[in-house]
């Protein structure tokens, strides 16, 4: 929503000023330069990105329009989630959920979660959990793993947002060259009307203005976009990597603070020492 609201406000504020200048707004209707920008941009994304990469860019522009996925409730929700699997996990023992790694839409903990179930972090989550239930790495390893699929992912959803970009590159060049053909069109009708020649002149520097601000006002900002909510993504999932990891190398101690496992490696903890009789922060007594 508020990307939209952006773009409005671009809209808003270029084409208000024009007219409060006194501009007529109908010279700025010019479908041929539409036509030679839009399409030349077009085929510029098709010859430098596969099938695959457009379909991923449109999807992209799709989300940048919606609200963010990754939210601060959405987090604490996905560590509650976390928390209840490896708290069932130390009382029944991992192998008790195979089945809810295998099928995590009728699982016991997962199917609370809908919105868990349909992001695909959910994959994620639980082919890592899957492994510690084969027993066929170790926790170290298994980091290594994550870390190796989130940078993919990473790398995956960087592919829309460079075809974003260059497209935006484009769009300034493209913008000169439509200017230039109205040019050589102006070039051609000179000595002709007063009139007719100045209306040439005011489409062909509508071809640069279209480009620029199409550039600058519309495709670069969604790819700027577009690639926070792939870096909001990708710090999501180390969360993910990070509490899997910690409880993969031993950490049981109920400690959402961080206060006592806060970095450190499996099986280890920190010493803090309180005395019996003596009073905590939250006012209990030992």
């Amino acid at each position: 929503m508020l990307a939209l609201v952006g773009i409005a406000l671009v809209f808003a504020a270029v084409f208000g000023g024009y007219i409060l200048e006194s501009g007529n707004p109908y010279v700025l209707l010019q479908p041929a330069e539409l036509l030679i920008i839009g399409g030349a941009a077009t085929g510029i994304v098709l010859v430098a990105n596969p099938l695959s990469v457009i379909r991923k860019m449109a999807r992209g522009v799709a989300r940048v329009f919606r609200p963010p996925p990754y939210t601060c409730a959405s987090l604490l929700e996905r560590l509650r989630m976390l928390y209840e699997v490896f708290a069932f996990a130390q009382r029944a023992g991992i192998i008790e959920m195979e089945q809810d790694f295998e099928d995590p839409a009728r699982s016991r903990i997962f199917s609370r979660y809908p919105e868990f179930v349909a992001d695909p972090a959910c994959c994620f989550v639980c082919d890592s959990l899957r492994m510690l239930v084969i027993g066929a790495t170790t926790p170290y390893d298994l980091d290594r793993l994550m870390d190796l699929d989130i940078e993919v992912q990473r790398r995956g959803g960087q592919q829309p947002v460079s075809g974003l970009s260059a497209m935006a590159d484009s769009l300034p060049g493209l913008g000169i060259v439509a200017a230039v053909l109205g040019v050589v069109i102006t070039m051609e009708a000179i000595g002709g009307e007063a009139d007719k020649v100045g209306q040439k002149i005011a489409a062909a520097l509508v071809g640069t203005f279209l480009g620029i601000l199409l550039c600058y006002g519309v495709v670069g900002p969604l790819a700027a976009r577009l690639e926070h909510l792939n870096e909001l993504r990708t710090q999501f999932l180390q969360v993910l990597r990070v509490g899997i990891i910690s409880f993969a190398r031993g950490a049981s101690l109920a400690d959402p603070r961080g206060l006592f496992n806060s970095s450190l490696d499996g099986n280890t903890r920190r010493a803090i020492d309180i005395r019996e009789g003596e009073v905590l922060a939250a006012g209990r007594q030992l």
